[in-house]
């Protein structure tokens, strides 16, 4: 009798292949970061240079402290008043510009856009516990004015020099000039050289005398608390100081270094 074998199918003996990886690999968190603060910068530096490019040849139509300020009297209760007009600088007195440079920079017409010898000067004045002062000239004020914010922060120093850099270059003396008596506050909601003169003295921004300009130069430390008339003994001694030290600058001449 034939035996009948009984053949049992072998079992698979070869592995599942394992599936080649990705060659994509996911990037870790830091890395995310990383290119993302890298595009930040890149984005904020093009949008800076930018701006400062376009507002060399459009005017400021307002800046953060026009904001602030009508901000602040809105929240006091305050009548938010606002009185702000572009002027070119060849309308401008030419006494009003030397007398914010024997005021506030006076070797602004020289400097690459700091003083440091200013800057050395209210450290060691500060550190002293005297009276705080500063050592800003007009190109760092002009750029803290028209691209920042106010107050103390070591963030919006280095911003205010970084754009102060970049005015120095892009604008030049005389448009720095420009937008700065353009641009700075001089009165409780008064901005610049046109609303100024009309404010204080009634008269246009080009006709002003060595006296009425020194009178708007002297109130610049704090002009929501000091009156370019009938004006304290205090800022009339300023203004006869600002009157002698506008012999001192002589003809200006911006685009002499």
């Amino acid at each position: 009798m034939a035996v009948i074998k009984k053949i049992t199918p072998k079992k698979a003996t070869t592995a599942s292949k394992s599936k080649p990886a990705s060659k994509k690999t996911n990037r870790s968190f830091g890395e995310k970061v990383k290119w993302f603060f890298i595009k930040a910068c890149l984005w904020f530096f093009g949008v800076s240079i930018a701006s400062v490019v376009f507002f060399k040849y459009v005017p400021v139509p307002f800046t953060p402290l026009m904001i602030i300020r009508a901000i602040e009297n809105k929240m006091d209760g305050k009548e938010v008043y606002f009185d702000h007009d572009w002027e070119p600088i060849e309308k401008i007195s030419m006494n009003l510009q030397k007398a914010v440079i024997a005021s506030e920079d006076g070797t602004f017409l020289t400097h690459n856009g700091f003083d440091f010898k200013a800057l050395q000067k209210a450290y060691k004045s500060n550190e002293r516990g005297r009276r705080i002062r500063g050592g800003s000239t007009i190109s760092q004020q002009t750029a803290k004015n028209v691209f920042l914010w106010q107050g103390k922060s070591y963030l919006r120093k280095g911003l205010e020099a970084y754009f102060t850099v970049l005015i120095e270059i892009i604008w030049g003396k005389e448009r720095i000039m420009e937008v700065y008596l353009n641009s700075i506050e001089m009165g409780d909601g008064v901005y610049g050289a046109y609303a100024a003169t009309e404010h204080w003295y009634r008269r246009d921004a080009s006709s002003l005398t060595p006296m009425q300009a020194a009178g708007i130069a002297a109130i610049l430390p704090n002009p929501r608390k000091f009156k370019a008339t009938g004006s304290s003994s205090y800022i009339n001694r300023r203004k006869e100081r600002i009157v002698r030290e506008m012999r001192a600058v002589g003809k200006i001449n911006y685009n002499a270094k």
